[in-house]
Protein backbone atom coordinates (compact mmCIF):
# COMPACT_ATOMS: atom_id res chain seq x y z
CA UNK A 1 0.00 0.00 0.00
CA UNK A 2 2.78 2.12 0.44
CA UNK A 3 5.59 2.51 -2.73
CA UNK A 4 8.72 4.29 -4.06
CA UNK A 5 7.42 7.06 -6.19
CA UNK A 6 9.70 5.65 -9.11
CA UNK A 7 7.95 2.46 -8.63
CA UNK A 8 4.37 3.96 -8.98
CA UNK A 9 1.97 3.36 -11.81
CA UNK A 10 -1.11 4.15 -13.44
CA UNK A 11 -2.85 0.75 -11.96
CA UNK A 12 -1.71 1.01 -8.60
CA UNK A 13 -1.32 4.97 -8.00
CA UNK A 14 -2.83 6.87 -10.98
CA UNK A 15 -1.39 8.85 -13.71
CA UNK A 16 0.08 11.70 -12.00
CA UNK A 17 2.38 9.38 -9.69
CA UNK A 18 2.74 7.01 -12.74
CA UNK A 19 4.49 9.75 -14.52
CA UNK A 20 6.29 11.23 -12.09
CA UNK A 21 8.17 7.49 -11.27
CA UNK A 22 8.84 7.40 -15.07
CA UNK A 23 10.45 10.70 -15.52
CA UNK A 24 12.47 9.21 -12.11
CA UNK A 25 13.65 6.24 -13.89
CA UNK A 26 14.72 8.04 -16.83
CA UNK A 27 16.96 10.48 -14.33
CA UNK A 28 15.35 13.85 -14.96
CA UNK A 29 15.36 15.75 -11.60
CA UNK A 30 12.17 14.72 -9.95
CA UNK A 31 11.84 14.80 -6.04
CA UNK A 32 11.73 11.81 -5.02
CA UNK A 33 9.08 9.92 -2.15
CA UNK A 34 6.54 7.56 -1.72
CA UNK A 35 3.13 7.00 -2.80
CA UNK A 36 -0.35 5.38 -0.91
CA UNK A 37 -1.73 3.52 -3.37
CA UNK A 38 -5.23 3.37 -4.42
CA UNK A 39 -5.76 0.46 -1.98
CA UNK A 40 -5.19 2.65 0.98
CA UNK A 41 -7.39 4.98 -0.06
CA UNK A 42 -9.97 2.01 -0.04
CA UNK A 43 -9.37 0.30 3.33
CA UNK A 44 -9.66 4.46 4.77
CA UNK A 45 -13.09 4.84 2.87
CA UNK A 46 -14.14 1.40 4.45
CA UNK A 47 -13.19 2.82 8.20
CA UNK A 48 -10.04 1.26 8.39
CA UNK A 49 -6.49 2.95 8.73
CA UNK A 50 -4.33 -0.05 9.68
CA UNK A 51 -1.56 0.43 12.06
CA UNK A 52 0.95 -0.99 10.15
CA UNK A 53 0.08 1.25 7.75
CA UNK A 54 0.62 4.36 9.84
CA UNK A 55 4.16 3.06 10.75
CA UNK A 56 4.96 2.91 7.66
CA UNK A 57 4.62 6.09 6.80
CA UNK A 58 5.93 7.36 10.19
CA UNK A 59 8.92 5.76 9.61
CA UNK A 60 9.28 6.94 5.99
CA UNK A 61 11.86 9.30 6.99
CA UNK A 62 13.33 8.09 10.34
CA UNK A 63 16.80 7.27 8.84
CA UNK A 64 17.26 10.76 7.79
CA UNK A 65 14.67 12.61 9.64
CA UNK A 66 11.33 14.38 9.03
CA UNK A 67 11.84 16.92 5.72
CA UNK A 68 9.43 19.49 4.73
CA UNK A 69 6.89 17.28 2.15
CA UNK A 70 4.29 18.35 -0.32
CA UNK A 71 1.30 16.24 -0.12
CA UNK A 72 -0.35 15.76 -4.20
CA UNK A 73 -3.02 13.92 -5.38
CA UNK A 74 -3.10 11.05 -7.85
CA UNK A 75 -6.50 10.32 -8.45
CA UNK A 76 -7.78 7.07 -10.97
CA UNK A 77 -9.25 9.23 -14.13
CA UNK A 78 -6.62 12.23 -13.36
CA UNK A 79 -3.78 13.96 -15.44
CA UNK A 80 -5.54 11.89 -18.49
CA UNK A 81 -5.54 13.06 -21.89
CA UNK A 82 -9.40 13.22 -21.70
CA UNK A 83 -9.43 15.02 -18.67
CA UNK A 84 -6.69 17.36 -16.42
CA UNK A 85 -8.77 17.65 -13.54
CA UNK A 86 -6.92 20.62 -12.92
CA UNK A 87 -7.60 22.07 -9.25
CA UNK A 88 -10.07 19.71 -8.37
CA UNK A 89 -8.11 17.95 -5.89
CA UNK A 90 -6.24 19.27 -2.89
CA UNK A 91 -2.73 19.87 -2.67
CA UNK A 92 -0.51 20.51 0.29
CA UNK A 93 2.61 22.07 0.70
CA UNK A 94 4.99 23.03 3.58
CA UNK A 95 3.73 19.67 5.73
CA UNK A 96 6.22 19.39 8.50
CA UNK A 97 6.16 16.53 10.55
CA UNK A 98 4.55 13.17 11.03
CA UNK A 99 0.70 14.04 12.45
CA UNK A 100 0.73 16.69 10.22
CA UNK A 101 1.08 14.85 7.10
CA UNK A 102 -1.31 12.10 8.38
CA UNK A 103 -3.78 14.89 8.57
CA UNK A 104 -3.07 15.93 5.08
CA UNK A 105 -3.57 12.38 3.57
CA UNK A 106 -6.52 12.39 5.19
CA UNK A 107 -7.67 15.59 3.77
CA UNK A 108 -6.63 14.63 0.09
CA UNK A 109 -8.03 11.33 0.16
CA UNK A 110 -11.60 13.75 1.10
CA UNK A 111 -11.36 16.01 -1.37
CA UNK A 112 -11.91 13.16 -4.23
CA UNK A 113 -15.29 13.63 -2.54
CA UNK A 114 -15.72 17.24 -2.77
CA UNK A 115 -17.66 19.28 -4.38
CA UNK A 116 -15.84 20.61 -6.75
CA UNK A 117 -14.36 17.17 -7.38
CA UNK A 118 -17.66 15.68 -7.97
CA UNK A 119 -18.36 18.63 -10.39
CA UNK A 120 -15.57 17.98 -12.58
CA UNK A 121 -16.19 14.63 -13.05
CA UNK A 122 -20.20 15.04 -13.71
CA UNK A 123 -19.03 17.43 -16.42
CA UNK A 124 -16.17 15.07 -17.67
CA UNK A 125 -17.91 12.11 -18.08
CA UNK A 126 -15.88 10.47 -15.63
CA UNK A 127 -18.82 9.46 -12.86
CA UNK A 128 -20.03 11.83 -9.78
CA UNK A 129 -20.45 11.29 -6.47
CA UNK A 130 -21.33 7.50 -6.56
CA UNK A 131 -18.96 6.51 -9.01
CA UNK A 132 -15.64 4.51 -8.01
CA UNK A 133 -12.95 6.50 -8.58
CA UNK A 134 -10.11 6.20 -5.84
CA UNK A 135 -7.20 8.53 -4.70
CA UNK A 136 -3.52 7.72 -4.55
CA UNK A 137 -1.23 10.24 -2.29
CA UNK A 138 2.06 11.49 -3.64
CA UNK A 139 4.22 12.47 -0.61
CA UNK A 140 7.44 14.61 -1.87
CA UNK A 141 10.05 16.42 -0.40
CA UNK A 142 9.09 20.12 -0.87
CA UNK A 143 11.63 22.36 -3.27
CA UNK A 144 12.41 25.19 -1.46
CA UNK A 145 12.07 27.23 -4.55
CA UNK A 146 12.90 30.70 -6.16
CA UNK A 147 10.91 30.60 -9.12
CA UNK A 148 7.78 28.23 -10.11
CA UNK A 149 5.37 28.44 -12.57
CA UNK A 150 3.90 26.17 -15.47
CA UNK A 151 5.45 25.50 -19.19
CA UNK A 152 3.40 23.88 -21.92
CA UNK A 153 5.29 22.04 -24.44
CA UNK A 154 4.73 21.85 -28.13
CA UNK A 155 2.20 19.24 -29.53
CA UNK A 156 4.46 19.52 -32.69
CA UNK A 157 7.48 20.31 -34.14
CA UNK A 158 8.13 24.49 -35.08
CA UNK A 159 5.64 24.89 -32.31
CA UNK A 160 6.32 27.41 -29.41
CA UNK A 161 7.19 26.37 -25.92
CA UNK A 162 4.57 28.47 -23.49
CA UNK A 163 6.15 29.37 -20.04
CA UNK A 164 4.50 31.19 -16.84
CA UNK A 165 6.46 31.91 -14.05
CA UNK A 166 6.22 33.45 -10.20
CA UNK A 167 8.10 34.52 -7.11
CA UNK A 168 8.04 31.97 -4.31
CA UNK A 169 5.78 28.52 -4.77
CA UNK A 170 3.45 27.14 -7.52
CA UNK A 171 0.28 27.75 -6.51
CA UNK A 172 0.71 31.74 -6.83
CA UNK A 173 0.72 30.80 -10.92
CA UNK A 174 -1.86 27.66 -11.28
CA UNK A 175 -4.45 29.57 -8.60
CA UNK A 176 -3.98 32.82 -10.92
CA UNK A 177 -3.38 34.30 -7.27
CA UNK A 178 -0.96 36.79 -9.44
CA UNK A 179 -0.52 37.59 -13.37
CA UNK A 180 2.93 36.14 -13.83
CA UNK A 181 5.65 36.82 -16.27
CA UNK A 182 4.69 34.69 -19.46
CA UNK A 183 7.90 33.38 -21.82
CA UNK A 184 6.51 31.69 -25.45
CA UNK A 185 9.68 30.28 -26.84
CA UNK A 186 9.94 29.31 -30.39
CA UNK A 187 11.87 26.34 -31.97
CA UNK A 188 14.69 28.25 -33.02
CA UNK A 189 15.50 29.63 -29.22
CA UNK A 190 14.04 32.77 -29.49
CA UNK A 191 11.96 34.23 -26.45
CA UNK A 192 9.72 36.63 -26.39
CA UNK A 193 8.49 37.80 -22.92
CA UNK A 194 6.09 39.55 -21.04
CA UNK A 195 6.19 40.50 -17.22
CA UNK A 196 3.60 40.11 -15.13
CA UNK A 197 3.02 42.45 -11.89
CA UNK A 198 3.95 39.86 -9.39
CA UNK A 199 2.58 42.06 -6.07
CA UNK A 200 2.92 38.58 -3.95
CA UNK A 201 4.31 35.65 -3.37
CA UNK A 202 4.00 31.93 -1.58
CA UNK A 203 6.95 30.34 0.74
CA UNK A 204 7.37 27.44 3.17
CA UNK A 205 7.22 28.30 6.44
CA UNK A 206 6.90 26.65 9.86
CA UNK A 207 3.31 24.43 9.99
CA UNK A 208 2.46 25.87 5.99
CA UNK A 209 2.85 28.58 3.71
CA UNK A 210 3.35 32.32 3.99
CA UNK A 211 2.03 34.53 1.70
CA UNK A 212 4.10 38.22 1.47
CA UNK A 213 4.23 41.36 -0.45
CA UNK A 214 7.22 41.23 -2.97
CA UNK A 215 9.14 44.56 -3.29
CA UNK A 216 8.31 46.82 -5.95
CA UNK A 217 11.94 46.81 -7.78
CA UNK A 218 11.45 43.16 -7.95
CA UNK A 219 7.79 43.20 -9.04
CA UNK A 220 8.86 44.14 -12.54
CA UNK A 221 12.25 42.01 -12.66
CA UNK A 222 11.42 38.98 -14.61
CA UNK A 223 11.68 35.85 -12.18
CA UNK A 224 13.67 33.69 -14.98
CA UNK A 225 16.77 34.78 -17.09
CA UNK A 226 17.18 33.47 -20.59
CA UNK A 227 19.36 30.15 -19.32
CA UNK A 228 17.24 28.90 -17.11
CA UNK A 229 14.09 29.71 -19.43
CA UNK A 230 16.12 27.42 -21.61
CA UNK A 231 16.60 24.86 -19.75
CA UNK A 232 13.01 24.48 -18.98
CA UNK A 233 12.91 24.35 -22.69
CA UNK A 234 15.17 21.77 -22.69
CA UNK A 235 13.69 19.44 -19.84
CA UNK A 236 10.00 19.73 -21.56
CA UNK A 237 11.23 18.69 -24.95
CA UNK A 238 12.46 15.45 -23.00
CA UNK A 239 9.52 14.89 -21.05
CA UNK A 240 7.33 15.20 -24.40
CA UNK A 241 9.46 12.68 -26.04
CA UNK A 242 9.41 10.32 -22.59
CA UNK A 243 6.13 10.80 -21.49
CA UNK A 244 4.24 11.19 -25.43
CA UNK A 245 2.68 14.44 -26.79
CA UNK A 246 2.33 17.97 -25.72
CA UNK A 247 2.75 18.18 -22.01
CA UNK A 248 1.39 20.52 -19.13
CA UNK A 249 4.23 20.55 -16.59
CA UNK A 250 4.62 22.17 -13.20
CA UNK A 251 8.29 23.04 -12.37
CA UNK A 252 10.32 24.87 -9.66
CA UNK A 253 13.41 26.95 -9.87
CA UNK A 254 15.65 26.12 -6.81
CA UNK A 255 19.09 28.72 -7.45
CA UNK A 256 20.37 27.45 -11.16
CA UNK A 257 18.59 24.11 -10.28
CA UNK A 258 15.24 22.92 -12.40
CA UNK A 259 12.92 20.47 -10.63
CA UNK A 260 10.16 19.05 -12.52
CA UNK A 261 6.92 18.59 -9.81
CA UNK A 262 4.29 16.98 -12.07
CA UNK A 263 3.53 16.20 -15.71
CA UNK A 264 0.34 15.49 -17.64
CA UNK A 265 -0.94 15.97 -20.92
CA UNK A 266 -2.26 18.90 -22.38
CA UNK A 267 -6.15 18.18 -22.64
CA UNK A 268 -6.79 22.11 -24.61
CA UNK A 269 -4.86 24.12 -26.22
CA UNK A 270 -3.60 27.57 -25.50
CA UNK A 271 -5.36 30.15 -27.81
CA UNK A 272 -2.99 31.79 -30.76
CA UNK A 273 -1.35 35.01 -30.08
CA UNK A 274 -3.08 37.54 -31.83
CA UNK A 275 -1.63 40.77 -33.01
CA UNK A 276 -3.40 43.85 -30.79
CA UNK A 277 -4.50 45.81 -33.71
CA UNK A 278 -7.06 43.71 -33.77
CA UNK A 279 -8.73 44.51 -30.54
CA UNK A 280 -11.31 47.37 -30.21
CA UNK A 281 -10.29 50.35 -28.42
CA UNK A 282 -14.16 49.63 -26.57
CA UNK A 283 -12.61 46.66 -24.94
CA UNK A 284 -10.63 45.77 -21.91
CA UNK A 285 -7.55 43.68 -23.26
CA UNK A 286 -6.13 40.81 -21.08
CA UNK A 287 -4.42 37.52 -22.25
CA UNK A 288 -6.65 35.46 -24.15
CA UNK A 289 -7.07 32.53 -22.17
CA UNK A 290 -10.08 30.07 -23.96
CA UNK A 291 -10.88 29.93 -27.12
CA UNK A 292 -14.51 31.14 -28.35
CA UNK A 293 -17.10 34.04 -27.91
CA UNK A 294 -19.74 34.80 -25.89
CA UNK A 295 -21.81 37.42 -24.47
CA UNK A 296 -24.40 37.57 -21.33
CA UNK A 297 -24.62 39.79 -17.79
CA UNK A 298 -22.06 40.52 -16.28
CA UNK A 299 -21.31 39.17 -12.56
CA UNK A 300 -19.42 40.55 -10.14
CA UNK A 301 -17.88 37.32 -7.87
CA UNK A 302 -15.84 38.26 -5.55
CA UNK A 303 -16.02 35.29 -2.96
CA UNK A 304 -18.65 32.24 -2.64
CA UNK A 305 -21.15 34.82 -0.88
CA UNK A 306 -22.11 35.86 -4.35
CA UNK A 307 -22.50 32.64 -5.54
CA UNK A 308 -26.19 32.29 -5.83
CA UNK A 309 -26.66 34.93 -7.89
CA UNK A 310 -24.68 32.91 -10.88
CA UNK A 311 -27.31 32.72 -13.67
CA UNK A 312 -26.88 29.68 -17.03
CA UNK A 313 -25.02 32.29 -19.42
CA UNK A 314 -23.89 35.02 -16.88
CA UNK A 315 -20.39 36.23 -17.63
CA UNK A 316 -18.00 35.61 -14.44
CA UNK A 317 -15.81 39.05 -13.91
CA UNK A 318 -13.95 38.08 -10.70
CA UNK A 319 -10.18 38.98 -9.17
CA UNK A 320 -9.48 35.31 -9.38
CA UNK A 321 -10.85 32.18 -9.17
CA UNK A 322 -10.17 29.42 -6.44
CA UNK A 323 -10.29 25.62 -7.18
CA UNK A 324 -13.65 25.68 -5.69
CA UNK A 325 -15.03 27.36 -8.00
CA UNK A 326 -15.05 24.66 -10.55
CA UNK A 327 -18.90 23.71 -10.44
CA UNK A 328 -19.59 27.58 -10.90
CA UNK A 329 -17.84 26.88 -14.20
CA UNK A 330 -20.69 24.31 -15.66
CA UNK A 331 -22.99 27.06 -15.78
CA UNK A 332 -21.34 30.23 -16.84
CA UNK A 333 -20.70 31.64 -20.25
CA UNK A 334 -17.15 32.89 -20.01
CA UNK A 335 -14.91 33.76 -17.34
CA UNK A 336 -13.32 37.34 -16.96
CA UNK A 337 -10.66 37.59 -13.61
CA UNK A 338 -8.12 40.46 -12.84
CA UNK A 339 -5.54 38.29 -12.16
CA UNK A 340 -3.88 35.04 -13.86
CA UNK A 341 -2.45 33.99 -17.05
CA UNK A 342 -3.80 31.13 -20.19
CA UNK A 343 -2.09 28.04 -18.26
CA UNK A 344 -3.55 29.12 -14.44
CA UNK A 345 -6.32 25.73 -13.64
CA UNK A 346 -9.31 27.95 -13.96
CA UNK A 347 -8.20 28.61 -17.51
CA UNK A 348 -7.65 25.21 -18.20
CA UNK A 349 -11.03 24.19 -17.03
CA UNK A 350 -12.50 26.50 -19.09
CA UNK A 351 -11.16 25.01 -22.09
CA UNK A 352 -11.91 21.82 -21.52
CA UNK A 353 -15.85 22.93 -20.91
CA UNK A 354 -15.61 24.81 -24.09
CA UNK A 355 -16.01 28.59 -22.47
CA UNK A 356 -13.89 31.42 -23.11
CA UNK A 357 -11.82 33.16 -20.85
CA UNK A 358 -9.62 36.22 -20.59
CA UNK A 359 -7.55 36.45 -17.70
CA UNK A 360 -5.47 39.35 -16.07
CA UNK A 361 -7.99 42.15 -16.86
CA UNK A 362 -6.77 45.14 -14.70
CA UNK A 363 -9.35 46.42 -12.46
CA UNK A 364 -12.15 44.50 -14.36
CA UNK A 365 -14.60 44.07 -11.23
CA UNK A 366 -14.70 48.26 -11.01
CA UNK A 367 -14.40 48.86 -14.52
CA UNK A 368 -17.19 46.52 -15.30
CA UNK A 369 -20.87 47.01 -13.63
CA UNK A 370 -22.95 43.93 -12.42
CA UNK A 371 -25.59 43.08 -14.32
CA UNK A 372 -24.88 44.89 -17.58
CA UNK A 373 -24.47 43.14 -20.91
CA UNK A 374 -20.83 42.17 -22.32
CA UNK A 375 -19.17 40.61 -24.79
CA UNK A 376 -16.28 38.86 -24.14
CA UNK A 377 -13.50 37.09 -27.19
CA UNK A 378 -11.31 34.67 -25.71
CA UNK A 379 -9.32 34.24 -29.45
CA UNK A 380 -8.58 38.55 -28.62
CA UNK A 381 -8.61 38.43 -25.23
CA UNK A 382 -10.75 41.09 -24.96
CA UNK A 383 -13.92 42.39 -22.80
CA UNK A 384 -16.52 44.76 -24.40
CA UNK A 385 -19.44 46.47 -22.13
CA UNK A 386 -22.71 47.14 -23.93
CA UNK A 387 -23.95 50.27 -21.91
CA UNK A 388 -27.38 51.20 -22.53
CA UNK A 389 -27.96 54.14 -24.79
Amino acid sequence: MLQELRCADVATSGAKAAALGTMLRAGLPVPDGFVLTFDAYRLAAAGSFPRALRHEIQGAYSDRGWPIVAVRSSASGEDTVRASAAGAHESMLGIDGAEALLAAIRRCWNSLRSARAVAYRQVAELGGASDDSAMAVIVQEMVDADASGVMFTSPSPGGATLIESSWGLGPSVVEGRITPDSFRVTDDGTIDRRLGSKRSRLDASTGGLTSRVVDEPQRGSPSLDDEQVSTLVRLGSEIGVLLGGAQDIEWAMAGEKAWILQARPVTAAVPSPVEHAERTTAALAGAAASTGTASGVARIVRGPQDFSRVARGDILICPSTDPSWTPLLRVAGGVVTERGGPLAHAAIVARELGIPAVLGVTNATSRLTDGSLVSIDGDLGTVTERRPT
